[in-house]
């Protein structure tokens, strides 16, 4: 079993729990894959934070903001801390949200409030905070939590 998992981590990185779910999926043993798992993090061949990091970078690099990436690794079955860590490691997501929305929508900043409202929901969608969204488009847009954005016209 051991060799499955070198094999799998020879491909791409893992996580600690991915890896234990990808091994269990196939059929072998709860206790065994814990041994294995346990040994490969005691030789840094699997490193949760080191994981988290490059899946952070990856994703933004996809143009995802904190709260979206936050939410994957949450659900890889990562730790709160190391993914606190890895989110708050070095990069501006003010700066990464104006980014993304040039990258899909131009220099140009939105004149209607109709407009600024549909790029507002485009930012939430990729996982960018109220504050990000407001560093983007400008300081006269109000965004709601709930998923609702609205700018004056």
């Amino acid at each position: 079993m051991g060799i499955a998992a070198v094999a799998l981590l020879a491909r791409r990185d893992y996580g600690s729990a991915e890896l234990t779910a990808l091994l269990r999926n196939k059929g072998f043993a709860a206790s065994a894959v814990h041994a294995v798992v346990s040994d490969l993090i005691e030789h840094r061949f699997v490193d949760d934070a080191r994981y988290a990091s490059h899946r952070t970078s990856y994703q933004a690099e996809r143009g995802h903001g904190p709260l979206r990436i936050r939410r994957d690794l949450r659900n890889l079955g990562l730790d709160t801390s190391v993914i606190d860590d890895a989110i708050a490691e070095g990069r501006d997501w003010a700066s990464q949200a104006r980014e993304v929305r040039i990258r899909r929508f131009g220099l140009e900043i939105p004149a209607s409030g109709r407009e600024k409202a549909r790029q507002a929901r485009f930012l939430q969608y990729r996982g960018f905070s109220a504050d990000h969204i407001r560093s983007a488009l400008g300081a006269h847009i109000e965004v709601d939590v709930t998923g609702e954005s609205e700018a004056p016209d």
